[in-house]
């Protein structure tokens, strides 16, 4: 007789168990042809439904949920700056919303550099060459990777966005992207969910399984100018001189010190697969920061211990070897 209660648990608790696990799958996801990565994704947290237990992968995805998975999946994040005030969403893009549910994801994204396109809305939709230009953005925020030298040709690269081949290529190469039958991107095609999906799953594998590669930073001058926007804002705008058109420059973080905000840069390494023109190159890179702060230069090969990177004056700029002042 004292069995009997035993054996009604143990069906009990399997019964839940079935039942957990058939709620926990999307109800319309299967023989999709990218259900495996997409349950993968949805058991991480980093996707989720959209109502009645169903994922919709043949729907189109929205730039809202784009930047949201693409953020969440590969763990970017805003740690490494300290912001005098909370960033708002609409500092950036006017057409979303402060208080909505993506807005944390893309005030993230904008601050890790995912060219976000400025008249943005939510419920646009994202297409293949965005969602790829996005991802691959992101990828870059994890390292420097090495990419084998070829070019994919694609049959309506015409209907590219210049600004983002680079980004297409390296995801063809990589095998994250595919072309169609015919060698096509289709560039303009909104993505679909279940697609985006299986290729930020292959983003993360690549990133979780891929070491970055080391370059040593090559001497830069660099120097730093202000701009005021308003009586609140003032722009501060590092340029530095590069050995060629292949290095990038990157603002990595913010930190405050009293009443000064420094600013840390970084040299962003050259495309391997690429032949660049060893000609000097000068890039620039801007933030913004509270008026009351003074702006310090914090580069590789400086200091910000009053000996280098000395703030500037409102309006002037600062060479990055000296950081001396100059006013006017």
């Amino acid at each position: 007789m004292r069995k009997k209660p035993l054996i009604v648990i143990a069906l009990t608790m399997l019964l839940v168990f079935s039942l957990s696990q058939s709620v926990w799958a999307f109800s319309d996801t299967k023989n999709n042809p990218n259900e495996s990565k997409i349950e993968a994704l949805q058991k991480k947290g980093i996707i989720g439904g959209e109502k009645d237990g169903k994922f919709n992968p043949n729907g189109k995805l929205t730039y809202a949920a784009g930047i949201s998975m693409i953020v969440k999946g590969l763990g970017l994040n805003i740690d490494n700056i300290r912001f005098i005030k909370a960033p708002k969403v609409t500092d950036h893009f006017k057409n979303l919303k402060d208080d909505a549910w993506y807005s944390n994801a893309v005030i993230i994204a904008q601050y890790n550099g995912l060219d976000i396109p400025v008249d943005v809305k939510a419920e646009d939709e994202m297409t293949r060459e965005q969602f790829a230009h996005h991802l691959f953005k992101a990828i870059l925020t994890k390292g420097d990777f090495a990419f084998t030298k070829q070019y994919v040709v694609l049959n309506d690269e015409k209907s590219v966005n210049a600004e983002y081949m680079d980004s297409i290529q390296k995801l063809l190469i990589l095998k994250i992207a595919s072309l169609d039958a015919k060698q096509n991107f289709n560039p303009k095609t909104a993505i679909t969910r279940g697609e985006s999906a299986a290729w930020l799953y292959d983003a993360i594998e690549f990133v979780q399984n891929t070491p970055p590669v080391t370059d040593p930073t090559p001497a830069v001058d660099y120097k730093l100018t202000t701009e005021k926007v308003n009586a609140d804002i003032t722009k501060v705008t590092i340029t530095a001189q590069l050995p060629h058109p292949g290095y990038g420059l990157h603002i990595t973080s913010i930190s405050f010190e009293g009443d000064q905000a420094v600013i840390h840069v970084e040299v962003g390494k050259p495309d391997p697969d690429k032949i660049y023109p060893q000609v000097v190159t000068e890039k620039s890179v801007s933030t913004y920061i509270d008026a009351k702060l003074k702006p310090i230069l914090s580069a590789p090969g400086q200091s910000v211990d009053g000996s280098t990177g000395f703030p500037i004056e409102e309006g002037g700029s600062a060479s990055g070897s000296t950081g001396f002042p100059i006013s006017g």
